[in-house]
């Protein structure tokens, strides 16, 4: 498994981690991944599944690099210090190696959380500090913030049909030393992927390189200079699978080809809200909508 740094911290993880939103397998199965080479975990207080991290690392704790993430309601000092302190118990650890505000909330002043997260450090229970979901500006109120410690990572939704974060988020990351952990790699399942692939491009690397669609949509993503992916699977088979998109590289011709002929998109302020208020099943009518109203009243509501 190829190797990156976090951040700026010195110290690097696999650049494929074992990601387990909705996780249902076993600790048996993360094992498996931990054997192959993925020493980074990802996990939150809101999954439910420390507890099945905890029993995976169980005996290597010092081959793997655990994240974990604070609810945005547990922000408050007191509250954000009660949560760090439970995830260190169902993780069975001491030491969180990096610790993430798993959405921003605008509601608690960033100061106060992450004041409580510095303490943290000070008093070792924190390695390395993290955000997940957060924009530029919310990643520089929080560096300001955080003040002595660096912010190592951003985790962020990326994939190759979802480049949302290609217009700010990446550069801003790249220019300024900060790991970008892309969940849903595969975007919510392959068969999304290859919707937005009408002639068959994942495909036909995958045939020419001996490799699957899955490992070829991955590999995409941590061809990027300062990204990992976080792909989820429940199986042994997939999480080996998963694995398997590391230690190899698509080459320059082939991205190209990916990026010409896949059908992607870059979300705006709309769609954020779309998402946040409306149904499912709604989101497709609204977007249209929007789709034909204009361009100057595009312009304004993107």
């Amino acid at each position: 498994m190829m190797l990156k740094e976090l951040g700026r911290t010195g110290v690097s993880i696999s650049e494929i981690g074992l990601g387990t939103w909705d996780f249902r397998g076993s600790a048996d199965a993360l094992r498996k991944g931990i054997e192959a080479g993925a020493n980074f975990i990802d996990t939150a207080e809101s999954y439910g599944t420390e507890s099945v991290v905890g029993e995976a690392i169980r005996g290597v704790r010092e081959r793997v690099f655990i994240a974990t993430k604070v609810s945005p309601q547990n922000f408050r000092a007191n509250d954000f210090r009660k949560s760090v302190e439970a995830s260190l118990r169902n993780l069975g650890i001491e030491t969180i190696d990096l610790l993430q505000l798993h959405h921003p909330n605008p509601s608690i002043p960033i100061e106060e959380t992450m004041e409580a997260m510095s303490d943290l450090v000070d008093e070792g229970k924190v390695r390395s500090c993290g955000v997940s979901n957060f924009s530029v500006g919310q990643m520089q109120a929080a560096q300001k913030a955080l003040g002595k410690y660096p912010i190592a990572s951003n985790q962020m939704r990326y994939n190759v049909i979802d480049r949302t974060i290609e217009k700010e988020i990446l550069p801003y990351c790249n220019a300024n030393g900060i790991t970008v952990i892309a969940y849903s790699p595969l975007s919510k399942s392959i068969s999304r992927v290859t919707d937005c692939d009408p002639s068959g491009v994942i495909a036909e690397i995958a045939r020419a390189t001996n490799k699957t669609q899955a490992q070829v949509i991955i590999n995409w993503c941590i061809c990027k200079d300062g990204v990992i992916a976080i792909p989820k699977a429940n199986s042994e088979a997939h999480i080996l699978e998963n694995c398997g998109a590391s230690d190899w590289r698509l080459s320059a011709g082939q991205i190209a080809l990916i990026n010409s002929r896949i059908l992607f998109r870059h979300r705006n302020k709309f769609d954020a809200l779309a998402r946040k208020l409306m149904p499912r099943s709604l989101h497709k009518i609204a977007v249209r909508a929007r789709d034909l109203l204009p361009a100057r009243l595009r312009r304004l509501i993107s």
